[in-house]
Order: C-alpha cells, then structure tokens, then sequence
C-alpha cells in the first residue's frame, strides 16, 4: 500500500469514528489547575459578582426568620449565631468549597453535571442513542472501571440493570432542576423585598403594601432586562457586590465594638446544645430560619464552569465567609442589646451616617444576586432540553465568551411573573422565606445522593469516607429539611407545589419524547425498501440538498417514506439529520460530526449525527450547513482513501487514484448541488396514545404532551432553522 493510502485510510479512521476505529483521546484535566495565580485571582474577584451575591444578602432576613416571634432569652441569640457559623462551616465550606467542587464535569458544575457525569460511566439515560464512537470525544474523559475495583462495577451494574434506579436518578435529577427554578423564582422576591424593607426606617409613613408595590417595580425592571445576559448586567457589578461586603464586614466590626463583643462566645458549639436544652421543639422549629444563611451556596457549582476551582475557594474562604460571619455576628452584638429589633435588625443596626450608602448598594445587591440565581436558573433547565425532558425553546445565548450564559423567554415570563405573585401574595420575606429555605435544602439534599453516587462509581473512594460522607451531611440536611417542612402550611406549600407541577411537565414530555424514539426505533425503513421506494418511477431527484431532521441514530425514520409519498421526490443530495447531546459539557468543533453513507454511492444519501454538549450552541443555519457539507466532502475523501487502502496489492497507486479521482467528482457534484440551495425538512409527529391505553396514559399523551407541543415547542428555533426553508412533513404516531 502507497504512503497517500496510508494517510487517508489513517484519515478515515479519525474522521469516520462510525468505523469504530477512531483516535481516544481521554486525558483526566481538573478545571482550572492550569491557571496561574494572577488569572486565579482576577477569577476570583469575578466571582464575588456573579456567584455570591444571594449569599451575601442573607444577612437581610435570617434573623427575622430564624426568630419570627421575638427573643425569648438572652442567650439564645448564642445558640442561634453559633447555629449559623458552624452551618456556614459545614455546609458551604466544607463540603461545596472542598469537596462537591471536585465533582466537576470538565469544568461544569451543578446538579446537571453530576447526573451527566454519571451517565458517562454507566448507561442511565432511558433513550438507547449511545454509541461506542462517543467515548472517542476528547471531552468523554472516562476510564473504566479496573478489575480492582469491584465495588464501581458492581454499582455500574446494579444501574445499567435496573429500570428503576434509572427512573430514581432521573427523577432526583429533574427534581433538583425544579427546585433550582423555585430558587430562580423565591430569591428576587426574597431578596428585592428584604432589601427595599429598609426605606421604612426613613420613611416611616411608608406602608407595607407601599413597599411591596416598589419590590414589584423593581423585579418587573429586573426581568426586563434578563436578555441582555450576565456578561451585561452581572459582570459590570462585581465592584458593587466587593463593596457590598466591606460594608456588611465593617458594619458587624461597629456593632461588636459599639454593642457588646461577648457573643463571640458563639464560637463555643456548645451554645447550640444548651439553646436545644432550653427551647426543644421551638429550637427545632428555628432551624428552618437559621438555614436562610446558607442561601445561594448552590451557584458556587452551577456556576462553576465561568471560573475554577482555586477562584471559588480563594474568594469564598478569604473574603465572603469572614464578611458574612462579622455581619451576623455584629446583629447579634446589636441584638443582645435591643432584641426588640430583632424583625429589621439590619437596617437598625447600621450606624445612621452609613444608612443611605448601605441601603443604596443593598438595592444593586438584590437585583445582581436575583440576575445570577436566574442566570443560573436559565442555565440549568437550557440543559435540560439535552435530556429531552423540556420542549425544544429558543434559547438566546446572550454571551460570546461564555457559553452557559443564556436566556429563554418563555421561561423568563414564567418565573417574572411567578415572582411578582409570590411578592403580591406573601407581603413578608418571613412567609417567603418559609418556601424558600424547602428549595435551599432540597437541592443540598439532592446533591448529598448524588455525590455519594459518584464518589461509588467515578471517585472509587473509600467505603468509609463515602459512608461519612454520606451520613454527616445528609442527616444534617434531613434534620434542617424536618423543621422547614413543618411550616408547610405557612407557605412551605409554594415551592412543593411549584416543583411537583413543573415534574410532572418534565416527565409528561421525556416519557413521550422517549417512547417516540422507541417507535421510531421499531419502525426504521429496512434498506431493501429504501432502494425500492428510489426506485418507484414517481420518483424524482430534484436540485439541491436536503436535510431531514430526526431524533434517530441510526436507521432511516418512518417519516421518509411518508415524505415521498406526499411529494414524489427527493433531493440530489440528502442528508439524515440528527442532533445528539452528549452527556458532557462541550464537543470540540473538529469532533462534531459522524458520518456513514446510505445505500450505493449513486444515491448521494447519507447519514449524519451532529453531536453536542449540553452547554454547545447550535450554529447558525448557514454556517451550520457549511460546517456539516464541509466534513461531509471530507468524509468522501476519507473513505475513498480507507476503502483503496484494503487493496495491498495495488503496486503502481491506480486504484487510489481513481479513487481520488470518484472521490473529486462527488465534491464537486455536492458543492454544484449546494449552490441550487439548501432545504430543511422536519417530521411534524402528531403523538396520540395507542387503542386500548389507558385513561391517565390518554390523558397524559393526547392532552398535556399536545398542549405542551403546539405551545412551548419551538424546534424550528431551537435547530437554527430558517422558517423560509423549512418543510414540515406530517406523521402520526400511535405509542
């Protein structure tokens, strides 16, 4: 074989993975290792815009929600800052900042990663669209389990063959994910209202209906304004948010001064079991206030992937722990002395030169910390739609440099609205707060599960480190989660029934978008039919390129034939479309596209699968297009060249040649047909359910899925696809 042989059959195999001969290219890289120290640490002043500015704000309504009826004892005040100080250690220090943070899927973070990463190592995902040629991403990172280590195989079994540990870690994931939206829902309401309850201590004439009505105009400005991106509205205030935290450190410095500095006995953790001993159940019943201190201690992984590791430890150890912690402490120095204050202690405890300033940044506070939980929020249900548990939406990416950084309308009218109800309705951030701490907990409980799942099955910890792991911190969280859900009657509802109501939306669709791709699957047109139907003498190829969209891997969909029996001809060159995100973060550009040809070479048919990360961007249409005929003329060339190169005893190159030469042809022939223009067609799939199902079945297929199909559903958008050439073809399925 000639050395030109050798080379394109090396081609072939690293640009067609399909012919399971492809380059790995798997290398363990943890996020932000490679940075120095200065990008480190610009990162980690960034962050301090973006990533705390819900738990910086804290301090405006954890007292008055951890004691919503007054002081009781002196020294309770003690017990509850010990309470805050060594939940702020164990909850957003120990285990978010030193260990969930390692937890990282190639960079990302968050309850999506987690499951993600989990689904890399064993096969979760309930559609069967793997393939042997996605572990040859470079971004896969995955190594198997060795033979040492059997308790990782044993649990890649037990959740490769179980439906229902499947359907568990689907469920916890998509609960996560709904109440990461109650959060992106609660914290304007919470935060803007705590923040403008302050103008009261000036205006005190102001009614509480008069400042709810002023938290209204600003969060409606603040949803407004949600498209123009974080890179826009976050990034810019990252020097409001570092004052921020001056100001409450310098403030809770003043009050230990000025008031009394002996509660810094607080320190002493038996405070917490005396203030027990005294007050039993109601010191239960106060923990549901006390964890409104750790609000916002989720962002710190979900938004992850705009920074590093070493950035969010630095700037959460050295900067906004030891802020929050003076704050709360000051308010308890104040408090020992005026516990009658207790309902607005932060305002009431800043020196009177210091108001107006304070109250001024407390306003940006609250509107940054609300534009980043629900920046965060958009972020994680955008993928979402990669689960194929969301209606395909358009989803604005309102950022060039970062691309986690989106927006989706529909959903921001949703959550805009839902958080001026709950403003309207609650009037007081103590009944908000009730709702709030459940989301707060729920989704540190949910990544408890989790990271125990991939401490088993990627870390390969040890089974003690796991166990205490697992107990210390998720009988800390159950203990919190008790006491916030015994205030379910006093707005603990909210986020309960918000989250039930967007799960049984998330599952309604994936378990619809899941059995149509089973139908597809059953009902694939056999190759022999495929020539038959070219064959039929009705049948016309018509200039240009076609493109027809299915959720299909592998096989030719069902509605092709219908295609052609609507419109008896297809295109000269047509292409099988699919769009498939992986489980990881991102694809690089080079590795995108996998291709195989269908049928003989006079057909001009093939198969393609564009594959995408969950934080990808879909291209544009025309660049899209370009993009794929590009490593399609590519491919032609490979497998010209792999195909030539399976002849060892072609001495003088003629076979090459003239393989280069059919190969040159083809190019030529595709990019004349490219010309003539490009058409997008799409299988428009009426999904009703099959004779015989039963009523909730009917109810859940016929009516809820359509109703979310014809009202949400914007796959058009969602694809890149320009409406003036697209072709909707339509299909019904009975599943």
């Amino acid at each position: 074989m000639s050395v030109e042989a050798a080379e394109g059959a090396e081609t072939m195999a690293r640009r067609d993975s399909l012919y399971r001969d492809a380059e790995k290219v798997c290398g363990d890289r943890r996020h932000g290792s490679g940075a120095s120290w200065r990008q480190t640490v610009l990162l980690a002043f960034q962050s301090i815009g973006v990533v705390y500015g819900d738990l910086g704000t804290s301090p405006l309504y954890t007292y008055s929600g951890t004691f919503p009826n007054g002081i009781r004892h002196p020294d309770d005040l003690l017990g509850v800052l010990s309470l805050i100080l060594y939940t702020l250690l164990l909850l957003p220090l120990l285990k978010y900042v030193f260990i969930v943070l390692y937890a990282n899927d190639n960079g990302d973070g968050g309850t999506f990663a987690l499951y993600s990463l989990i689904s890399r190592y064993a096969k979760t995902r309930m559609i069967p669209n793997q393939q042997d040629e996605d572990a040859s991403v470079s971004n896969y990172s995955i190594q198997e389990p060795s033979s040492q280590t059997r308790r990782a195989q044993w649990v890649k079994r037990r959740l490769e063959s179980s439906k229902a540990a499947k359907i568990a870690l689907f469920t916890i994931t998509i609960l996560g994910t709904s109440m990461v939206m109650g959060d992106g829902t609660l914290t304007p309401a919470i935060s803007v209202l705590s923040a403008v309850s302050g103008i009261r201590e000036k205006a005190p004439d102001l009614t509480q209906s008069q400042v709810v009505w002023i938290s209204v105009a600003i969060l409606f400005l603040l949803f407004s304004v949600q498209r123009f991106g974080t890179d826009k509205v976050g990034y810019s205030f990252a020097p409001i948010i570092s004052v921020w935290f001056v100001l409450i450190a310098s403030i809770g410095v003043y009050n230990l001064a000025a008031h009394d500095a002996t509660v810094l006995r607080a320190l002493n953790p038996m405070y917490i079991v005396d203030y027990f001993r005294r007050n039993g159940k109601e010191a239960w019943l106060s923990l549901g206030g006390v964890v409104l201190c750790t609000t916002g201690t989720e962002a710190m992984f979900a938004d992850l992937g705009h920074f590093n590791i070493r950035a969010i430890q630095l700037s959460f150890s050295f900067i906004i722990f030891p802020s929050v912690a003076l704050c709360y402490m000051g308010q308890a120095s104040y408090l020992h002395k005026f516990p009658q204050d207790v309902a607005d202690t932060f305002y009431k405890s800043i020196p009177a030169p210091m108001f107006w300033p304070t109250f001024t940044v407390a306003i940006l506070a609250a509107i940054i910390a609300s534009q980043a939980m629900l920046s965060g929020a958009f972020a994680i249900l955008s993928k979402a739609l990669s689960l194929g548990c969301f209606p395909r939406v358009e989803v604005v990416h309102t950022s060039k440099k970062y691309a986690g950084q989106v927006y989706i309308p529909e959903v921001n009218f949703l959550i805009g609205a839902a958080s001026i109800i709950v403003t309207l309705a609650f009037q007081t951030t103590t009944n908000i707060g009730n709702a709030y701490g459940i989301c707060v907990v729920m989704v540190f409980s949910i990544t408890t599960h989790l990271m125990t799942v991939v401490m088993l099955l990627v870390w390969k910890k040890n089974i003690a480190f796991i166990a205490a792991f697992y107990v210390i911190f998720g009988a800390t969280e159950l203990l919190y989660l008790s006491s916030i859900l015994s205030k379910f009657a006093e707005g603990g509802y909210l986020p309960f029934c918000f989250s039930m109501a967007l799960m049984a939306l998330m599952a309604t669709w994936h378990y619809v978008h899941v059995s149509r791709y089973w139908y597809e699957l059953d009902n694939v047109v056999p190759a022999a039919d495929l020539t038959a139907l070219l064959g039929r003498p009705d049948v016309r190829r018509v200039p240009g390129v076609g493109l027809l969209y299915s959720e299909l891997v592998q096989g030719i969909p069902p509605v092709f034939p219908r295609l052609v029996d609507k419109m008896p001809s297809v295109h000269a060159v047509f292409v099988f479309m699919s769009i498939k995100n992986l489980p990881i973060p991102r694809v690089p550009a080079p590795e995108r596209f996998i291709f195989r040809r269908v049928g003989p070479a006079e057909h001009s048919m093939f198969r393609c699968v564009a594959r995408y990360g969950y934080t990808d961007q879909i291209e544009a249409a025309k660049d899209f297009s370009a993009s794929l005929l590009d490593g399609l003329k590519l491919f032609i060339y490979a497998e010209a060249a792999f195909s030539c190169g399976q002849h060892t005893d072609d001495d003088d190159g003629s076979a090459l040649r003239a393989a280069k030469a059919a190969a040159e042809e083809e190019k030529r022939f595709i990019d004349a047909e490219l010309e003539r223009g490009v058409v997008y067609l799409t299988g428009e799939a009426d999904v009703v359910a099959a004779p015989g199902s039963s009523v909730m079945k009917r109810i859940v297929v016929n009516y809820v899925y359509t109703f979310l199909r014809r009202n949400l559903s914007e796959s058009h958008k969602a694809l890149a696809i320009p409406k003036d050439q697209l072709l909707k073809v339509g299909i019904t399925y009975e599943i």
